[in-house]
Formats: C-alpha cells, sequence, structure tokens
C-alpha cells in the first residue's frame, strides 16, 4: 500500500510541474503559480514515511552513542584459536631444559670449578679455626668476645659478650675489657670464668666499666693441646679436599664411560685436577705447620 501511494504521488508531482512550465501566466497570476511552486517543491522533498522513521531512528541512536556505528554488510573477522597449553607441560618443559642445562654442565670434564671450590672452602675453615688458637702468647680476643652472657639475673636469655662490651688487646699478655653498663661487669665476668679458657678477669681499681684479664705465658701442656687441636682441623681440611676430588674423579670416569667426552680430553682433565688436589694438601699442610712451629719458638 505505502509503494502505490509512493508512486501516485510521484506521478502527481511531475504532472503539476510540467503543466506549470507549460502554461506560465503572467501577470496576477503569477502568485498563484508561485504558491503552486512552493506547494510542487514539498512534494518533491518529501520523502515516505517508512523512510523518515527509519532514518530519524538511526540519527536518534547514533546522537545517544557518538561514534558507534555498525555496518550491516562488514561481519566480524574471525581469528584462529589460540593453542592452549597445559600449565604442567609448561613446567615440566622448563624443568627439563633446567635439567639439560645442569647436565651439561656437570659432564664437562674440563669444568673443575666444583674442587676448586671444595679446597678453596677446606683452606678458609681451617684458617679460621688455626685464627682463633694462642700464637706466641697473643690471645685471640674473638674467643672472648663469642661468649653467651647472660645480663639479666634470673633470665635464660643469653646474648655474645662482644654486644655488651668491647674487648681490646693491652700487648701480648693483657686484655681489657670495657663494659657499656656497669650493671654488666659482674655477669661478663662470671661468663669469663666459667668458661673453658682458663682467664681470671680482674675489675680495674680506678675504672668500674674496665675488666683487666691477664694471660697467661703458654705452657708445655698449653702448646701441645694447641698442637693437636690444629692437627684435627688439618686433618679435617685434608679430607674436606680428598673427597672433592674422589667426586670429580668419579664425574670423569662416567664422562668416558657414556662417551661424553674423548679418552684424550678425560686424561687431561685427570692430569689437571691431580695437581689442583695437590696444591690444596700442601695449603693446609704448610698451614699447620706454621702453627706448630711458631709455637715451638715461644
Amino acid at each position: 500500500m505505502l509503494k502505490g501511494t509512493f508512486h501516485s504521488s510521484f506521478w502527481m508531482s511531475h504532472l503539476l510541474q510540467y503543466m506549470l512550465l507549460k502554461l506560465r501566466p503572467s501577470g496576477p497570476q503569477q502568485g498563484i503559480l508561485y504558491s503552486h511552486r512552493i506547494l510542487v517543491s514539498r512534494v518533491l522533498n518529501r520523502r515516505p514515511l517508512c523512510q523518515r522513521q527509519w532514518k530519524d531512528r538511526v540519527r536518534l541512536d547514533n546522537a545517544e552513542a557518538p561514534g558507534i556505528i555498525r555496518h550491516f554488510a562488514n561481519s566480524p573477522i574471525l581469528h584462529k584459536k589460540k593453542e592452549k597449553i597445559k600449565k604442567g607441560a609448561s613446567i615440566e618443559m622448563d624443568v627439563r631444559s633446567l635439567k639439560t642445562d645442569t647436565d651439561t654442565i656437570s659432564d664437562d670434564p674440563l669444568d673443575l670449578s666444583e674442587l676448586c671450590r671444595g679446597i678453596a672452602n677446606a683452606v678458609d675453615r681451617l684458617t679460621e679455626d688455626i685464627s682463633k688458637l694462642s700464637v706466641r702468647g697473643r690471645f685471640n680476643t674473638t674467643a672472648i668476645e663469642n661468649l653467651r652472657v647472660c645480663p639479666a639475673k634470673g633470665s635464660k636469655k643469653t646474648v655474645k659478650l662482644g654486644e655488651l662490651a668491647q674487648v681490646v688487646p693491652k700487648g701480648g699478655r693483657l686484655v681489657t675489657v670495657l663494659v657499656a653498663e656497669e650493671e654488666h661487669a659482674k655477669p661478663i665476668a662470671s661468663a669469663i670464668i666459667s668458661s673453658n679458657l682458663s682467664l681470671n678477669p680482674q675489675q680495674d681499681p680506678h675504672n668500674a666499666l674496665q675488666l683487666n684479664i691477664p694471660i697467661p705465658p703458654p705452657t708445655k701442656e698449653s702448646r701441645e693441646q694447641t698442637v693437636h687441636v690444629a692437627k684435627l682441623a688439618m686433618e679435617k681440611a685434608a679430607s674436606v679436599i680428598r673427597e672433592s676430588r674422589g667426586v670429580t674423579h668419579k664425574r670423569l670416569q662416567n664422562a668416558q664411560k657414556n662417551k661424553i667426552a674423548t679418552p684424550d680430553q678425560v686424561r687431561k682433565a685427570r692430569e689437571q685436577m691431580e695437581k689442583i688436589a695437590e696444591k690444596g694438601q700442601k695449603e693446609v699442610k704448610d698451614l699447620f705447620e706454621t702453627l706448630r712451629k711458631a709455637l715451638e719458638r715461644d
């Protein structure tokens, strides 16, 4: 019905326009003709109802949501779905790659870093143990600073002596302890007396915050005890070096057995391993001999 109405109005407007152009009156009738022309122009510019409603509705929608225009001729682009990787599978891949890298490093027959680290740790530990011993009558103040002290009476909480006082060596035969608070002087003196250092602290007559500790000269028994302790520390360090060498030797055997390295590479690595191990053992023995000779001269 709308279609028929549209066509009839279309042809009617063209007919009116044709008649107006043919007649072309002049004089008073020209004003009437002008009004008819306005009417014809309105008819010609008139749009169908369905078209006006649709465009007005689209214009209203666009006004409410500017910038949002949906084109019905275009369809959304469909992308390929990403492949989902399971979390467990990715973790397993990372662990596998980590193991592969570790195995590659450990199976390198020329990599002797593990042996060098083991020897360095053994030598450092022996040096630390020897430094705690008495050499040439000089007492190591670290032994006093590491003593545990109970500052409060009746309390089980203990702290290091070095946190409550300052230990200062005064020559080779005297050590002074400077206490921060006077109430800590007695607990510190008790901790020193009850230790196995065989020391007898005495309060300074002119300063209540100072404790004087005379260091007794080394005796034959004390020297022998010091040498015995140093020898035990040396043997422990030598044992650590032998264990590190054994681990490296076994790794080289596995490398040759599994054909990871050639026999020539394994042979060169073994020669280098023996040189490093011998050098470490010699360094350990030299530390012990230096201490023993120093004690014998006293």
